[in-house]
């Protein structure tokens, strides 16, 4: 299998398109569980869409190179749907956080797809 720079490129022209809203900042609590609190701002690209009728979610870290590192791909058991979210200048650190935070229940499943620099 070939690794595929035009899919993250076109990826790069899609946030640089996109203005990032930031609706879930570090360090808040989630709407509909109040055990979960954000460890990484999480947010989406407005004027986007995603399966859940919402713009594309993105996880959007600290490092100071603020591009396009990875991306998760989940699939939700609860909501019966899949979906991308594309991380944002995170650190390793940030990374392992994020896909912990997906794998974290039995009803999602999550898998981080790293971007190698070629």
């Amino acid at each position: 299998m070939e690794y595929n720079n035009e899919f993250w490129n076109a990826l790069d022209k899609l946030v640089e398109q996109s203005d990032i809203i930031i609706d879930r900042p570090k360090g808040t609590i989630h709407p509909r569980y109040p055990d979960f609190i954000y460890k990484v701002d999480y947010g989406y690209l407005k004027g986007t869409s995603s399966m859940d009728g919402g713009g594309i979610d993105i996880w959007k870290g600290t490092d100071i190179n603020q591009k396009i590192d990875a991306l998760i791909c989940t699939v939700d058991l609860t909501k019966r749907d899949s979906e991308i979210k594309i991380l944002i200048g995170c650190t390793e650190d940030e990374k392992k956080l994020i896909y912990n935070i997906h794998n974290d229940s039995s009803l999602m499943k999550g898998i981080l797809i790293n971007r190698i620099i070629i």
